[in-house]
This record gives structure tokens, C-alpha cells and sequence, in this order.
């Protein structure tokens, strides 16, 4: 089934998506690791970081990668 996408703000779109259960158990499991993280944040890493491993170059999307891995760096929000 493909996400259905929904406009959040200017800049944000809702992503709504069904996943396997175990995926979805992996991330209930990492999250519970690791406090600081939560499901959006997760989410977002992941599929940037994918985009970036895939070829993609683009300064925002590096820039969404960074700054989630890295929240406590300002630079990397900013646009």
C-alpha cells in the first residue's frame, strides 16, 4: 500500500503508512534503548539516511539526516 501523505505545515508532511510487525517491534525496542529518540525522529533519520546512502544529493536532505542524528547541533535545523 502506498503512505498517504497529508500537508502538516509549510514545511512538514504527515506520513501515513502501514509497517510489518516486526519492524515495527524493532523500533518500539530501540526507542525503549534509547529515551532521547522517538518515533518521528526515527523515521526521518532513516529514510534520509537511506536517500543519501541511495545517490540523492541534496543540501536539505543532508541537512534532516544531520539533524536528527545530531539534535543538539542548531546549524544543522536551519535553513
Amino acid at each position: 500500500m502506498a503512505p498517504e501523505l497529508a500537508q502538516a505545515s509549510p514545511s512538514m508532511v504527515s506520513l501515513h503508512t502501514d509497517v510489518p510487525e516486526a519492524l515495527l517491534a524493532s523500533m518500539r525496542s530501540f526507542i525503549e534503548r534509547h529515551p532521547n529518540w522517538d518515533q518521528y525522529r526515527l523515521i526521518q533519520a532513516a529514510l534520509a539516511g537511506f536517500l543519501l546512502q541511495q545517490g540523492l544529493q541534496n543540501r536539505e536532505l543532508t541537512r534532516c539526516y544531520l539533524a536528527n542524528l545530531f539534535p543538539a547541533q542548531a546549524g544543522f535545523r536551519e535553513g
